[in-house]
């Protein structure tokens, strides 16, 4: 009896310390001189988490951008870790990339064009470094601030997607010879939550409400997410509040 008990407690203490070890977050800063309207976001990692590129932005209730809050350093600057140099080969120096399908409802949304006609950043149209960095390697918690203060409700967008994450809906033969689809394959996935700044006194949750374009030809929103998988578990839990 004694030694069931004592391994009852082994296990029980085993748990714990890896929950704890998954709940472990990264804090990371954005807009560091902006002071308007200070928000944390807590993002819980999911089990399909494998450094995804997203990006944070808000909005008014009529869908009209306003800024971005934070993105991912590759996408932010249109470089990547490995170049391309024909589709589908790869250098092994750092180089400019074209994806259109990481992240097109918020690129639309911010409405630069870059000299090839793609509102994904690159080179010259880049995030600058005070609201985009490298993807957190776990869990994480964003410290972020608007550069003005709401005149009244907001929405709070995340937009996220996973290189070649596919399933059995989108897999590679789906569209053959779309290159810019077979570097997504699932679709971007977009969450959102409204901020009412007058009472935003609780956390807020982000919850999807549909997908990008699939290979990222325009800014539409499908709210069709019957197909999607593994996309929806890369974050958990997405929770906002303001900071205190």
């Amino acid at each position: 009896m004694k030694n069931w008990i004592f391994i009852s407690i082994v296990l029980l203490t085993s748990c714990v310390s890896q929950r704890g070890k998954d709940e472990a977050k990264q804090e990371i800063s954005s807009n560091k001189a902006a002071k308007n309207f200070p928000i944390t976001i807590e993002v819980r990692k999911g089990p399909a988490f494998n450094y995804p590129t997203f990006a944070f932005w808000v909005e008014d209730l009529e869908g009209n951008y306003i800024e971005t809050l934070f993105v991912t350093r590759f996408i932010a600057k249109g470089v990547f870790q490995h170049s391309e140099i024909a589709p589908g080969k790869w250098n092994t120096i750092p180089g400019e990339v074209r994806r259109p399908a990481a992240l097109p409802y918020w690129s639309n949304k911010r409405n630069i064009k870059a000299s090839d006609g793609l509102y994904t950043p690159s080179p010259e149209t880049a995030v600058p470094d005070a609201i985009s960095g490298a993807t957190p390697k776990t869990g994480f918690v964003l410290n972020t601030s608007l550069t003005q203060k709401p005149s009244g409700k907001i929405r709070l967008m995340l937009e996220i997607n996973q290189a070649w994450d596919s399933n059995s809906f989108w897999s590679n033969n789906k569209f053959p010879g779309d290159m810019d689809y077979f570097a997504s394959l699932q679709p971007s996935l977009v969450y959102a939550a409204t901020i009412d700044p007058e009472s935003f006194n609780a956390p807020v949750f982000l919850n999807p409400i549909g997908h990008g374009h699939y290979s990222g030809d325009d800014g539409s929103l499908s709210t069709d997410l019957s197909s999607l998988t593994t996309v929806k578990e890369i974050f958990l839990t997405i929770r906002a509040e303001k900071k205190q």
